[in-house]
């Protein structure tokens, strides 16, 4: 006796979600993919960092993305601390959008919404979030 071609339909059909070409978000009750970083210097320690999403992704989720790409630019460009300047998210047909702009330096920065990248990059590396 077999399942019927709906149900068999719809197994593979979730399988398949969790295991498109992009990494899934670690999330019981979805799946989101990591679909890609671009990096653009906009000054000596300016960055910005356009992100991409598809599936079931969050607003949260983006910017999580974008931190961590953040991170650890901040490292591959040798510096330890980074501080997020702004952030804008948009979504457009279960495509979500990250424009993220983050200064790096050697230095802690001044301001509240500064990065240890080390740190930042090494949780991101334990949440499964993707990095540049």
């Amino acid at each position: 006796m077999g399942f019927s071609p709906v149900v068999t339909g719809f197994a593979a059909l979730c399988l398949l979600a969790a295991c498109v070409d992009g990494r899934p978000v670690d999330s019981p009750n979805r799946a989101a993919f990591y679909d890609g970083v671009e990096t653009r210097l906009l000054d000596d320690e300016l960055v910005n960092f356009q992100v991409q999403m598809t599936g079931m992704a969050t607003r949260a989720d983006v910017e999580d993305y974008a931190k961590c790409a953040a991170a650890q630019y901040t490292l591959i460009r040798g510096y330890g601390f980074a501080r997020h300047v702004r952030t804008n998210v948009q979504e457009e047909g279960g495509v979500w959008r990250g424009d993220a702009v983050y200064t790096i330096s050697p230095a802690l920065p001044r301001g509240l919404q500064t990065l240890d990248a080390e740190v930042v990059a090494a949780a991101c590396a334990e949440q499964g979030i993707p990095t540049v």
